[in-house]
């Protein structure tokens, strides 16, 4: 096993440098970078006007130069062609894009992310900042899911083909089909103070008195604020796991060990929890951590923006937005490097929930 685990660690290399390899190449022909980002903030501001030696009034040359830098930039003209010199290396682009590759990755690979373009921290500290929310929602969606998921599954395996099975399967395709963020719209529309009732608060994970509030307060409080969210997610995030619970009991409850327990007399609890659960619940559990990764990072991004939770998911999209490129480069190199380990943690998972499952056998 210690040989399949190095295998699969250095296998993230190049799976990582491909991963941000991809994603650099495809910035640089992306337009309205951080250096335009700039010159139209200016610009909007009537930052031009005060800005010296880019009118209309200077040399020739200087008319040249300013023609040759500010062509690069839309909306960069009359602008001093020094400041835009010095906005580009103050983000970097006065480099060639191989060498600014070259140290991102060295950077990165000593978790040093730098400090964001249009905010006063660096990029670690934001990231810390904004994850108590993200991993708050993806802890309830996770556990959630899997409440409601294997409970079900396993009914519905059992009463595989009746009434039940039906109707609770047309529940979990519909709600697998209706996508998460417009669930979360026709919420608000309905219980945030939309057309009809204001039971929920539309915004936030807690109220502005949350530090006047008692424990219980604040508990009821969380909770309050957490009910349209959740429901939101949930909706669709047990149906897959539902499913694949049903289908793995299914597939255990037709096996012949299963008859010969059934012939020793055994009852149907005992069967089932004692002998079927193990074997059909291997997938399930294994696949734990790739769901809480899951909703973690990218299951909650449009959910965090509809209701505006600060967690990583909106820090992600404002930050793509605003072409803050160390964030956006920093969430993609953690989160990829996470799922990798996610990955190898999940087929670890499988090795100890059936040891006979040996993966040091296989190639790799």
């Amino acid at each position: 096993m210690g040989a399949y685990i190095l295998r699969r660690i250095l296998l993230m290399i190049p799976t990582l440098f491909g991963i941000m390899a991809i994603s650099f190449a495809v910035i640089q022909f992306a337009p309205g970078g951080p250096v335009e980002q700039v010159i139209a903030r200016l610009t909007n501001q009537g930052g031009s006007d005060r800005l010296g030696g880019g009118g209309g009034d200077a040399s020739g040359s200087n008319v040249d130069v300013a023609g040759d830098v500010s062509s690069k930039y839309r909306g960069a003209q009359g602008l001093d062609p020094e400041f835009i010199k010095k906005l580009e290396k103050q983000f970097g682009f006065d480099k060639p894009p191989l060498e600014r590759f070259g140290m991102m990755l060295w950077n990165y690979a000593r978790f040093d992310f730098g400090d964001s373009y249009f905010r006063d921290i660096s990029v670690l500290d934001l990231i810390l900042e904004k994850m108590p929310v993200s991993i708050s929602i993806g802890l309830w969606i996770t556990l959630l899911s899997y409440l409601i998921s294997i409970p079900l599954g396993i009914r519905k395996a059992v009463k595989d083909g009746s009434t039940f099975d039906v109707w609770t399967s047309g529940v979990v395709i519909v709600g697998y089909a209706i996508p998460g963020f417009l669930f979360g719209i026709m919420l608000m529309v309905l219980f945030a103070g939309g057309s009809f009732w204001d039971w929920f608060p539309l915004r936030g994970l807690t109220s502005d008195n949350w530090d006047q509030l008692s424990w219980s307060g604040k508990i009821v409080d969380y909770f309050w604020h957490m009910t349209l969210p959740l429901t939101a997610l949930v909706l669709s995030a047990f149906a897959t796991t539902t499913l694949l619970t049903k289908n793995s009991f299914l597939e255990e409850i037709r096996k012949q060990y299963v008859v010969t327990a059934r012939a020793k007399g055994l009852s149907e609890r005992k069967v089932l929890y004692g002998h079927v659960f193990r074997n059909a619940m291997l997938i399930v559990i294994a696949g734990f951590p790739g769901a809480f990764i899951s909703a973690f990072f990218t299951g909650s991004l449009l959910i965090e923006n509809i209701f505006s939770l600060d967690g990583l998911g909106l820090l992600g999209f404002r930050s793509v937005v605003e072409r803050d490129y160390p964030v956006v480069f920093a969430n993609l190199y953690i989160f990829s490097l996470l799922g990798l380990f996610v990955g190898l943690l999940s087929d670890l998972i499988y090795t100890w929930v059936d040891p006979r499952i040996d993966f040091e056998r296989r190639d790799v």
